[in-house]
């Protein structure tokens, strides 16, 4: 198999693999609706930041170990779970408490906020142990047996990070759009309703889950 040939599979797969919803979509779309392009920004950079550590784990053997440890794919369950559900009450408390006055645009983003939504966005990607089990089995399908594993898995998962960032970054631009109708304080109040349920609803899923 020469990689280039290969090369539009994993495209399309890529391209499949990102519009899939769960955690990171809910997070994009939240944060987009909330604070704009820019607001989402750090976010899809956390997710992808910790996709490229996990692929980087499978490449190096990491992750199998990982996947193979009841104890270590656990703690990861759990603690992904934990976090989503963290995430969830976090956005029904603001459904509860009530949004700010609408305003036209968001503020400018802070130094603390948008290391804040990188950490989430990273965490939420590194405590998913379903990552790793992914990761181990997506990437070999496209790595050649004359190819080195380490080299061309950073490669490959460089070209899906560009892939998924652009196509994230697309669609929080399109729900930024209407950014201003989405701070309107009724319609604030749902949005964090609905996405607090989302990311309960994942949380509760992955802890219930098995291999």
């Amino acid at each position: 198999m020469d990689i280039l040939s290969s090369l539009p599979a994993f495209v399309v797969a890529v391209v499949l693999i990102s519009a899939s919803p769960g955690p990171a979509m809910a997070l994009i779309l939240r944060r987009a609706a909330v604070r704009g392009l820019s607001g989402a920004v750090p976010t899809v950079l956390g997710l992808e930041a910790g996709l490229y550590v996990w692929a980087l784990f499978a490449a190096a053997g990491l992750a199998a170990l990982v996947a193979a440890s009841e104890v270590a794919y656990l703690v990861l369950r759990v603690a992904g779970a934990a976090f989503l559900l963290y995430l969830g009450v976090k956005a029904w408390r603001s459904a509860w408490r009530g949004a700010p006055p609408a305003a036209a645009e968001p503020g400018p983003e802070t130094a603390r906020g948008w290391w804040k939504a990188f950490g989430e966005g990273a965490v939420v990607m590194l405590a998913n142990p379903k990552a790793a089990a992914f990761m181990i089995a997506f990437y070999p399908q496209f790595v050649p047996a004359d190819r080195p594993l380490f080299a061309t898995t950073a490669l490959l998962a460089l070209l899906q990070v560009a892939i998924e960032t652009v196509l994230y970054l697309a669609l929080a631009a399109v729900v930024g759009r209407a950014g201003a109708w989405f701070r309107r304080p009724a319609i604030r109040r749902r949005l964090d309703a609905v996405s607090g349920t989302v990311l309960i609803a994942l949380g509760l899923r992955l802890a219930a889950e098995s291999r």
